[in-house]
This record gives structure tokens, sequence and C-alpha cells, in this order.
């Protein structure tokens, strides 16, 4: 069964959401109010080997599903990242029968006080194993940039020495640029290098607050300043629309590149998390926004 669900104006592409907790942990109704607000794809969790078959029998895409083992990939102990390898590669199969395309991950090592090059070693080694899986179920990880403890693959120095140790068109991108403009990347610049790895997007914005920099800059955490949930000391993300990411331009460069996937609003605004209600208008107000970008 089919239906029309809601797109950007520039390169059509479905737009969706990142399924969280909350009033979405059941399927069924989620999937309900997803249809009846015309998204037309979700984000799937650890779960994906269950839950994507249902997703898709009712009409909807699947983004991506969160890879199953993240840390122990990165682990500096040989046998926990071959037992992370080996329960991967069972999820990823059994999600791919299911209909799921790309495996969500943040490149978060076991150990994050050991020195970045050496955990970059341990990911390329646990990655490169899941190659294999990856090309016969015509499958992809897709990595986002959180900027999260010890985490790699952030910044365009080690995605670019992870793609050269992993050329695999299997290894790809879950891009976001929420996360590269609160690190002062140019999003549409990192945009353009990797925009054949991209296979996944999400719809998430950042708003710099000049009075907070001034206040607390940018090298130190605020000593009397209350903090920003959903943010830093003088950042916070936001719906689409409310930042200063220029999505027309974002769905320009990918639909002249080709993309074929999905849009997926992931909520993280301190103006609208919280509650169910507020959470469902940021999901339709960002969803609205898109359609017209």
């Amino acid at each position: 069964m089919s239906y029309e669900f809601s797109t950007t104006r520039t390169g059509k592409f479905p737009i969706g959401f990142r399924r969280f907790g909350g009033w979405q942990k059941e399927l069924v109704p989620l999937i309900a109010w997803a249809k009846e607000n015309r998204f037309g794809a979700i984000d799937l969790g650890r779960d994906g080997d269950t839950t994507s078959a249902p997703v898709i029998a009712a009409g909807l895409k699947i983004g991506s599903v969160d890879l199953l083992e993240w840390q122990g990939l990165i682990s500096p102990d040989a046998a926990k990242r071959a037992a992370a390898v080996e329960k991967n590669t069972a999820f990823i199969e059994a999600c791919a029968k299911a209909g799921a395309r790309n495996f969500f991950v943040v490149m978060l090592p076991e150990n994050q006080a050991l020195p970045r090059p050496e955990n970059f070693v341990y990911m390329v080694d646990g990655f490169s194993k899941l190659v294999p899986v990856l090309e016969k179920t015509g499958t992809h990880i897709v990595i986002e940039g959180w900027p999260g403890p010890g985490a790699l693959c952030c910044t365009p120095e080690t995605l670019r020495a992870f793609f050269e140790k992993v050329p695999s068109k299997s290894m790809g991108v879950n891009y976001d640029p929420s996360h590269l403009l609160r690190m002062g990347i140019d999003p549409l610049r990192f945009l353009r290098e990797f925009v054949s790895r991209v296979h996944h997007v999400h719809a998430k914005d950042t708003e710099f607050l000049p009075e907070r920099q001034y206040e607390l800059g940018s090298e130190q955490p605020p000593t009397f300043t209350p903090g920003i949930k959903w943010g830093g000391a003088h950042w916070r993300y936001t719906l689409p629309g409310h930042g200063v990411v220029r999505w027309s331009d974002t769905f320009k460069i990918l639909a002249d590149a080709g993309y074929k996937g999905c849009v997926s609003v992931e909520l993280e605004d301190m103006n609208f998390n919280g509650t169910e209600d507020t959470e469902k208008t940021g999901l339709i107000l960002s969803r609205s926004y898109l359609e017209g970008c």
C-alpha cells in the first residue's frame, strides 16, 4: 500500500524523522501518526531487525537503523572487536532481509583516553571487517560526526583518512550540518567534498548566541551561567529553519549528485523537546519548513 508523503521542494527527498523514546516507543501508533502527518520515513534504533518490516509494510521508508554494536568495533581488545563484528554481521543480515539499507553509527571508541591515532587503527580494523557483509547485502554504514567523547570521523581530516584506509563504497556518511556548524566547519564545503558518500541526511539546525559567546567565549565551560539543553556555551541545536543552515543549497548539492535517500528530522531543540504535544509540533513545523526548501 502506498500513500502520498511530504518531500523537500528541491530534490523531492522524502521527509522523515528519527525515532526517540517516550510517546514514540510504541511502533504501531507511531507509524499511524507518521502517516497521518505525511511523513515518508522513520529512522529506527538498535531494534531494526524486528521493526524494519512493519515500517516498510506500512508504506514508509527506513532512513537508517542504528548499528547494533558501536564501541566494541573500536576496542583495543582484538577479541572484543571480533565479537562486535560477529554481532553486527548477523544484525546487518537480518535488517537487510527486512528492507533496511543504512546503518547509523558514531565512531565512539571503547577507551576514549587512548591516543586518537591508536583508536583510529582499531576503528579501521573493526569496520573493515564489516565490508564483506555490507557489500553482499548492498547496504551502507552511515557515519554521523557528533563530536562526542573521543569520537572519530567528525572532521574532514579523520573522515578522509578513514575512507582512504577503508575505500569500500559501503562506508558512507550520515550528513548532519548541525554538528559541523558547532565545530566551525563549513557544512556546504563539507557536503561538496563528501557528497558521493552521503546515504542519509539529518535535518537539524544550529543557532549561535552572540551574547553568550561574548560572556563565555568558546574555550571554557561556563562557571556561573546555566547550560543550555541540546546545546553548548554559545550555540544550540534547533529545528531546521531556526538556525543558520542553508537548506535549499544543501538539497541542491544533494540533487545534483543524484542523492536518492531521505531527509530525517532529528528533534533536539530546547523549545520543543519535553512533552508529546510540543515534540509533535516540532516535527510538523520541521516538515512544513523542509517542504518549502
